[in-house]
């Protein structure tokens, strides 16, 4: 399978090219030149398959042209060690509780994918590989913790200082080893536009071998289709129905644009409905096709504050520009701290059921957004106790921290604090490799 960049002006390359790249040199993102469908019988016989099993059929469809079964298999295997649960909140409703792994967020499936994936590009690369990563909450945990100890590879994670919670930043500034966390005085706009700029520096990426584990990266957003077939195979089991939304949690659109390339392969979902915070600049493009992306505002709901969301190339290229194409699938909505706040609650008190912001938000997209005929799924992305402060406000209850949880918390901070400036940060990522 080659891989082509959004932007056309780039030469199309190979998978491995593609991951250990990660943007490609004119700065658009890669897509695989196709998106194969599935067979009719895998969906016939998806409700007694397990999550493993089915994500290994999508896997090889994406990814079996160029590594060996037996190899995409293995790194399924140890990515998908976990329960991804689907739980009935309210009538038609449904909750898929993608946080049950390492970090406790949904992004441990697609970093742990991707941390396996380059190791076993790295014995063919014969040079030290390093991962930049942005991150405004959960990527920065999720992908430190998945290239922790990870041999030939070296993790910096770039994030927002004072905008990311205690236990997130806990998750990545705390683990030493291959992973160096830089605190940047910005917004997670920022440090996107940093980690952006490395990648176009010839003269770093002379000195370097570097990628990015963001959602940029194809081995990063790709696996996170493996959990909407997961949470459709579980709909089958636990209900009747004849429409299926989905409502995402949208920040830089990797989550969204995984759950789009699953439809493209044949999964029979009707429609998204990207669910925004008060950074709602693809609600803003869906109403009135025109795209403004602007600096971020912080909301409670920290790991969807991106002005700037990068994976909206891929929507574009997806639906081949077409603004028509891509409302027929997916709407949007916004909420604000407020109304995010009195959905903790409100569903608490009502259904005993504890959401975290993002998910909240997702909750309330989906409350507003499905039709009488439609079953709608919400991806609860987080665990609420990453949001320990603001969820208790909500719902005047202490919240239990899990054990592994809390553990992240009883180690010394360690973090390098940069200004906005990337003539700094590429002295530092030259100093530390």
């Amino acid at each position: 399978m080659k891989y082509y960049s959004t932007n056309k002006e780039a030469f199309v390359v190979s998978l491995q090219e593609a991951v250990v790249k990660g943007l490609a040199p004119d700065r658009g993102l890669y897509m695989p030149e196709r998106i194969a469908r599935l067979p009719k019988n895998f969906f016939d016989e998806i409700e007694n398959s397990g999550l493993q099993d089915i994500s290994k059929t999508i896997v090889e469809a994406f990814f079996g042209e160029d590594i060996p079964k037996e190899e995409l298999d293995a790194i399924v295997d140890d990515t998908l060690n976990f329960e991804i649960p689907l739980k009935n909140v309210e009538d038609g409703i449904y909750a898929l509780e993608l946080f049950h792994g390492p970090t406790f967020a949904f992004k441990d499936v697609g970093a742990r994918f991707m941390a396996r994936m380059l190791s076993y590009f790295v014995k063919e690369e014969q040079q030290e590989i390093n991962v930049l990563v942005a991150t405004s909450g959960d990527t920065g945990s999720a992908v430190a913790n998945g290239f922790l100890g990870v041999e030939g590879i070296k993790v910096f994670v770039l994030y927002p200082s004072g905008k990311v919670s205690d236990m997130q930043e806990a998750q990545f500034t705390t683990l030493g080893q291959n992973i160096t966390a830089l605190e940047v005085d910005g917004t997670f706009d920022d440090c996107q536009a940093l980690v952006k700029s490395a990648f176009m520096d010839e003269g770093l990426n002379t000195r370097l071998k570097l990628t990015s584990a963001n959602s940029i990266n194809v081995a990063r957003f790709l696996p996170q289709s493996f959990y909407y077939f997961w949470a459709y195979a579980q709909l089958i089991q636990q209900t009747q129905f004849s429409k299926t939304v989905f409502s995402v949690p949208s920040g830089n659109l990797g989550n969204l644009t995984a759950g789009l390339f699953a439809k493209r392969t044949g999964l029979p979902v009707d429609r998204f409905i990207a669910a925004n915070n008060r950074n709602d600049v693809f609600r803003e493009y869906l109403q009135t096709g025109r795209y403004n992306p602007r600096a971020s505002v912080q909301t409670i709901a920290n790991a969807m504050d991106v002005g700037a969301p990068s994976n909206f190339d891929r929507i574009l290229d997806l639906y081949s520009h077409s603004h028509k194409a891509i409302t027929n699938d997916i709407s949007s909505y916004r909420y604000n701290d407020t109304e995010i706040s009195k959905a903790i609650k409100n569903v608490y008190q009502g259904s005993g059921y504890l959401l975290d912001p993002h998910g909240a938000c997702a909750y309330l997209a989906l409350k507003e957004g499905k039709k009488p005929d439609e079953t709608g799924i919400f991806l609860a992305t987080a665990h609420p106790a990453k949001f320990k402060k603001t969820v208790e406000a909500c719902t005047g209850i202490p919240i239990q921290i899990p054990s592994a949880l809390a553990a992240f918390m009883q180690h010394k901070k360690q973090s390098i604090t940069l200004p906005n400036d990337f003539g700094l940060l590429k002295k530092k990522l030259i100093g530390q490799s």
